[in-house]
């Protein structure tokens, strides 16, 4: 059976066709086709977008146009939830060039290489700058690449090309942020993106600042805009420190993205606008649609239960699986457990020993503890770590490196694991929600799922919604699934994804 003979259609009522403007719309078809880097990114920037009304479907292998045509005809806007991010620069080709040749063929008129708000990322792993050469070789030449990192909404600020982050109670500057400077993975010595952008690829870089950006006027912010570029600069990255200036870049952007089809010299074969950054893009793109009145107001979000103290039993139990060694999903871990959830550690040595025997005797071990405390409703979490200090962080690089594997692909070892036990627990258990967290790990754990695509069912805090699930496999559709980066939601956050109600079944 294909894909397109079980995937539903989507919900009439809330897709019919918008009724189209004459003095000014939105035209017709793709406007965004995003790649999201990871999968936890992959729905934050999906959620910017479906939260402003904004139809946006996020698949997770490329949506062909007759798919978007025969179930999704009134999709506006198409992402691909991706692994990128954990990849060396010859591994990216070989995962980014079919997917945005494929992405190409559905005609957006922007296309987002989505990134971590953050920025973590290096030469070596998860590199932003290969990224951009290889959107550039498939989508073709525009006038630049305009690269947006800042989102407000998220506490992320970009000032005089410098990044700031917001963490456990303060905004820190990248460098010095507790959590993004020691990752185990891409830590960031460099706060500024230029220099940072500059060891990942050669292509001139220039700045638009917030001096260059205050300005209320599109035509005085254009006319910056082209100072920078006949300066030679053909990547230009844009300062944010509030939403007025996203909505400003957002405005500049769209102006840019449309520029081939406007006036005289009108070219609809035109290459996309192709962008790279955080959901910044997104939010700015859907805060101007919708302050143009381009775009349909959001339906209301369902309301949540009421909170208090709870045992942790439930008719319907939650299942969290955390990758994340952040101090912020730490925190949520400590105080879920002292709200009744059953807490499970992945012994992670274990788990990621090349022998497989022993790998695979130790995951029907932990899937069956977590088996038997979800059948009597418990809410049970599995994590591989406690915080970046956790004593099996180092323990397990060496036990990679001395198996002559790469610490990156910690990740895709774990991230696997996991997913096969979420796959069989969501059966045996009937489990009908899912919270996935840390940005490594998630995108190998929801591909062992066999998902083919999402929409958001609610959002909870930014960064972090509630999505639901399409999938052939009918234990897997129509499941809520929340992907959360590490550095997202506030300590009861997976109390807030058990306690949440919806309008679905």
């Amino acid at each position: 059976m294909g894909k397109s003979e079980v995937l539903p259609a989507m919900e009439q009522e809330a897709s019919a066709p918008r009724e189209v403007m004459t003095s000014a719309s939105l035209p017709q078809g793709v406007l965004l086709a995003f790649y999201g880097d990871d999968f936890t990114g992959s729905t934050d920037a999906m959620e910017a977008l479906a939260k402003s009304g904004v139809k946006t479907v996020l698949f997770l292998e490329p949506p062909t146009p007759e798919l978007l045509v025969e179930r999704f005809p009134h999709v506006e806007c198409v992402g691909v939830a991706g692994i990128s991010r954990s990849l060396s620069p010859e591994a990216m080709e070989q995962e980014l060039i079919p997917v945005f040749e494929a992405l190409h063929k559905l005609k957006p008129r922007m296309v987002h290489y989505k990134v971590c708000s953050t920025f973590d990322s290096s030469p070596q792993t998860g590199s932003i700058g290969k990224a951009i050469e290889l959107g550039l070789a498939v989508f073709g030449e525009r006038r630049f690449v305009p690269v947006l990192a800042g989102v407000p909404v998220l506490g992320r600020y970009t000032v005089f090309g410098h990044h700031f982050a917001y963490s456990m109670g303060d905004v820190h500057r990248l460098d010095r942020h507790p959590v993004m400077s020691r990752h185990p993975v891409t830590p960031m010595a460099e706060a500024d993106l230029r220099l940072h952008l500059a060891k990942q690829t050669d292509k001139r870089l220039g700045h638009l600042s917030v001096l260059d950006l205050q300005s209320k006027e599109l035509t005085t912010v254009q006319q910056r805009l082209e100072s920078v570029l006949n300066t030679g600069s053909r990547v230009v990255l844009f300062d944010v420190i509030d939403d007025a200036m996203q909505l400003r870049i957002g405005e500049l952007l769209w102006h840019e993205a449309m520029r081939e089809e406007e006036g005289s010299g009108q070219n609809p074969e035109a290459p996309p606008l192709f962008a790279a950054g955080s959901s910044g893009v997104e939010y700015a793109l859907a805060g101007y649609w919708k302050e143009q009145g381009l775009i349909a107001p959001a339906p209301p979000a369902p309301a949540a239960a009421g909170k208090g103290d709870f045992s942790g039993q439930n008719p319907q139990p939650l299942l969290v699986l955390s990758g994340s060694c952040s101090p912020v999903t730490e925190g949520q871990i400590h105080y879920a457990l002292d709200h009744g959830f059953i807490g499970l550690r992945a012994p992670v040595l274990q788990l990621a020993d090349t022998d497989t025997s022993v790998a695979e005797e130790v995951e029907s071990r932990l899937m069956d503890q977590a088996a038997e405390a979800l059948r009597t409703g418990r809410n049970v979490i599995i994590y591989t770590s406690l915080g970046p200090q956790d004593d099996t962080i180092p323990l397990l690089k060496q036990q990679l490196a001395d198996a002559g594997i790469e610490p990156s692909e910690s990740g895709k070892l774990l991230g696997s694991r996991l997913g096969r036990m979420a796959r069989k627990l969501i059966g045996l258990c009937q489990l009908r929600r899912l919270l996935v967290a840390g940005g490594d790990t998630s995108g190998y754990l929801i591909q062992e799922l066999g998902i083919m695509a999402m929409e958001l069912q609610a959002p909870l805090v930014p960064g972090g919604p509630l999505c639901k699930v399409y999938a052939e496999d009918e234990a897997l559709n129509g499941l809520e699934l929340c992907l959360k980066g590490g550095q997202v939601g506030p300590p009861d956050f997976f109390v807030k994804v058990m306690e949440e109600r919806t309008i679905g079944p």
